[in-house]
């Protein structure tokens, strides 16, 4: 005989115990789950492809800086003109606009350093804290404004293009004795170069303007036009060469394989090749066939 509940009241049942189907209360801030017995991820296989992809890869072994003569150029240019520095990725373009800020601070003099990218400005602004003192920079973007009396700001050029624009509304000068235009070549934008623009036209001409780029390919031509809008000579300085650290591409396969992007030819790995055309095979759809009407 069943043992009767009482009229009114709902059963809970016992503690702990659930109804068949029910799937059992997490808690959410509870420990994650234990993984130590998890062996880790087995090491790439070292095939000759591999080794040559790899080698190379590593932290170089420590020697005296040397500047390139292209950097030197530059900073000696900066003295009496504009200077647009066209130079392959990782040839030290930086560098010129750092030794440049640092004679600059270190007369009292101030400087901007403007880059496209939120991303890119808060590296710099942690690169330059770190080399010239958290006290001495500051960083002015869309969603952060901090240490804005410092002598060298950091921020996005549409930060400095509105506050060229509030000097223009205010007659006050804007501070700033040089501004770097890092990715220079954002002018050839089509939704977002006339911030570029802009930002070069309404720089007063006393405002000595570094332009760095690794993509610019008339860059004769877009310093003529420096020279037109603004009224100063503007040098080029070019390295010349390939990247001094070249580009290594590979593919991590699901099965933790690592396979070179392009063979010794430069083409595209022939196996990457086939796993493309297997896809698309796979995803094409049936051939249906078509019923007579008779």
């Amino acid at each position: 005989m069943r043992q009767g509940r009482d009229k009114g009241s709902k059963h809970k049942g016992r503690k702990g115990e659930r109804k068949p189907g029910k799937r059992p209360a997490t808690n959410r801030f509870q420990d994650p789950p234990d993984t130590s017995n998890i062996a880790p991820p087995r090491a790439f296989a070292q095939t000759p492809e591999i080794r040559k992809l790899l080698e190379g890869i590593g932290t170089p072994p420590a020697a005296p800086f040397k500047p390139d003569p292209f950097q030197l150029e530059a900073l000696a240019a900066l003295e009496f003109e504009d200077v647009l520095v066209t130079a392959p990725t990782g040839s030290g373009k930086t560098w010129i606009a750092r030794e440049e800020i640092r004679r600059l601070i270190g007369s009292g003099k101030r400087a901007w350093y403007t880059s496209p990218l939120k991303a890119l400005t808060n590296s710099k602004y942690q690169e330059f804290s770190a080399e010239f003192g958290a006290e001495r920079v500051g960083i002015l973007t869309g969603d952060r404004k901090e240490n804005p009396d410092a002598p060298l700001i950091v921020g996005t050029t549409e930060i400095y293009r509105n506050q060229l624009f509030d000097s223009l509304r205010s007659g006050q000068d804007v501070r700033a004795d040089l501004v770097v235009l890092d990715e220079a070549h954002y002018l050839a934008d089509e939704d977002r170069g006339h911030v570029w623009e802009e930002a070069i036209i309404l720089s007063p001409p006393r405002i000595r303007l570094l332009l760095l780029s690794a993509t610019i390919g008339n860059a004769d031509e877009f310093a003529r036009w420096l020279e037109e809008v603004r009224g100063v000579h503007c040098g080029v300085v070019t390295r010349p060469g390939d990247r001094p650290v070249p580009l290594k591409a590979a593919l991590l396969l699901p099965n933790q394989r690592l396979l070179p992007l392009l063979n010794d030819g430069g083409r595209l790995n022939p196996e990457i090749v086939a796993m493309g055309d297997r896809a698309r095979e796979e995803r094409r759809p049936p051939i249906r066939g078509h019923r007579r009407r008779f």
